[in-house]
């Protein structure tokens, strides 16, 4: 037996047992005829201690010899410490050690194995199996899996099945790039990973199923950003016989759920906002509602003044900054510096101040005077001690330009708190949306994507202004699900094919086996699937999905730790029969 107990639950209640122990060595504290040793497990941390007087010569001289992070097993009596430590559970006790065996010796390690460590991002990928050791760490994947644990237990509850997908599958032309894997059996073609299971879960539908639902591992070869990996989990989920409003109301139940157990809290009907007033009012259609600054349209009241740089914009908008009046010149050039950058791409931005003493100031004086001034601080509401930012510009442009100085502004104001939560339902998206370059449309979701019922009829002659039966739930600013109503009608699917570009003979290649699926009887059905990583994220007050993960890649899509991806010999790709292009 490698241990009794854990290192996280001996207590006063113990005193006097002898117990056995196992774990690393996390710190040791010599003081030559004392020695103290914290022994850390997954559990906790016990401290240990050896001295002159109760320990023999040969037991105090062996724990001189043990190092951070040996694996260690000891045998001794639980005793009450002398001096002890509130901020653990194994606070009032420690063991005083009868038998040492080092079970594992170990190197120096290259950070320190603490919640406050000195090594570098990259350093503790490529040592992962050690920051793992690390408190935020562990509980970070501690708290994911009681996640998922809730998970399927809520879902279950609710008369899913889980049912596992193919992973091996066929390359599809839309959504983002396949990861690709050669077939030996079959020379010269590939099996592709799956972005989603998303038409296996519909043959699941017309194999009457009913309710399904997997946590499944998804693969998408896109540039990479914080919260986005190259593989990555979904909670993938479809319902037969239902609408929007059915499937809405199944996962804001589990939404709901998930806050509660998380917070302790009830939370109210999720509110719900149309793609296109997400866009006005925000500038993306996934808006973080825990703060204000709703956008303002200003055409009307600023042009025709003679600033020719609003005259010739296609759209003046702008946010109003509560209680900012106060940032000094440098503050304010800090900011217009900020959204200039590449990633932003706006090329200024005008302010107005409305002061404490009622007064207007503004970067745009010499063609406003303070009553157009005013006018424009009512149109926002301000009050006095307000700062109001305006950018202008393309409307495509300017609106994600604005959105993102509104999302600086909320972290730099402390607005956008880890522990507030504030979900939406973002509907009405558009069904396509036209790609000027390659002249036709793509689907904005997918093409199994059905339109709204009363749209149907435009798709003859107005596709784009289709809208989707489509829905995004958004926490804090993020996606973390989406789904749509799905086409099970094989006339409509096959017109929405021709939309897309697809010729009959490429609709069948890639699609045939749901065409023909579909010829027997497939019922209506729809789903959503939730982002696992980021909703875990989320609900533990953070955005970047790697910290939830145990094994991540980098910003590059490498895995420091394995070094992959790597090349493999020329003997597996004589056998795949794969030739390898290698630059000189």
């Amino acid at each position: 037996m490698f241990r009794t107990h854990t290192n996280g639950e001996l207590s006063l209640k113990n005193l006097n047992e002898e117990v056995t122990l196992s774990g690393w060595v996390q710190t040791i504290r010599d003081k030559g005829f004392m020695i103290w040793i914290d022994l850390r497990d997954r559990y906790g941390i016990t401290q240990l201690v050896f001295d002159q007087d109760r320990s023999s010569a040969a037991l105090l001289e062996n724990a001189k010899k043990l190092g951070r992070e040996f694996v260690i097993q000891v045998t001794g009596k639980v005793i009450e410490r002398a001096s002890k430590n509130p901020k653990i559970p194994t606070g009032e006790i420690e063991i005083l050690v009868s038998n040492l065996k080092v079970l594992n010796s170990a190197q120096l390690p290259p950070f320190t194995i603490e919640d406050e460590t000195d090594g570098g991002e990259e350093l503790r990928m490529k040592y992962r199996y050690l920051d793992i050791r690390r408190n935020p760490v562990r509980e970070k994947l501690i708290f994911r899996h009681e996640m998922a644990q809730k998970i399927r237990n809520y879902l279950s509850n609710e008369g899913f099945i889980e049912v596992e997908t193919p992973v091996l599958i066929k390359s599809t032309p839309e959504g983002a790039r396949d990861f690709v894997v050669p077939s030996r059996m079959n020379p010269g073609q590939f099996y592709a990973l799956p972005q989603s299971p998303q038409t296996f879960k519909q043959l699941l539908m017309v194999g009457g199923m009913d309710r399904y639902f997997q946590i499944v591992k998804c693969f998408r070869d896109e540039d990479l950003r914080a919260d986005r990996q190259p593989e990555f989990t979904q909670i993938d989920c479809e319902m037969a016989f239902v609408e929007q409003e059915d499937i809405m109301q199944t996962f804001e139940g589990l939404t709901r759920h998930l806050l509660k157990e998380v917070t302790g809290k009830e939370f109210e009907k999720f509110p719900r906002m149309t793609f296109a007033d997400a866009m006005q009012k925000y500038g993306n259609d996934k808006p973080d509602i825990r703060f204000d600054m709703v956008f303002h349209e200003l055409n009307d009241l600023v042009k025709g003044k003679g600033f020719k740089i609003f005259d010739e914009a296609e759209l003046v908008v702008g946010i109003n900054v509560k209680g900012c009046a106060s940032y000094t010149r440098k503050q304010i050039d800090e900011l217009t510096e900020w959204i200039k950058r590449p990633q932003i791409g706006a090329n200024g931005m005008v302010w107005i101040k409305y002061l404490d003493d009622g007064s207007v100031s503004s970067s745009v004086n010499k063609f406003y005077n303070e009553d157009d001034l005013k006018k424009i601080t009512r149109e926002f509401g301000a009050k006095p001690g307000d700062l109001i930012l305006i950018l202008c510009g393309n409307k495509i442009k300017v609106r994600p330009q604005l959105s993102a100085l509104r999302m600086e502004l909320g972290n730099r104001l402390g607005l956008r708190k880890g522990n507030e939560f504030a979900p939406l339902w973002v509907i009405d998206f558009p069904l396509l949306e036209w790609d000027e370059e390659l002249q036709r449309y793509h689907a904005m979701h997918h093409p199994f994507t059905s339109p709204k019922p009363e749209d149907i009829h435009l798709l003859k002659d107005e596709a784009g202004k289709a809208r989707a039966n489509a829905y995004d739930l958004v926490m804090n600013g993020n996606e973390i699900g989406g789904g749509s109503i799905r086409i099970f009608d094989k006339e409509l699917q096959a017109q929405l094919f021709k939309l897309l570009g697809f010729t009959t003979e490429e609709a069948e290649n890639q699609f045939g086996f749901l065409m023909n699926a579909f010829k027997y009887g497939a019922p209506p059905h729809g789903g959503i699937a939730f982002g696992f990583d980021r909703l875990v994220a989320i609900l533990d007050g953070n955005e970047i999905i790697r910290d939830y993960i145990a094994f991540p890649k980098n910003n590059s899509g490498r895995d420091v730790m394995i070094d992959a991806p790597a090349s493999i010999a020329k003997e597996q790709l004589d056998e795949l029969e794969i030739a390898i292009k290698i630059n000189e």
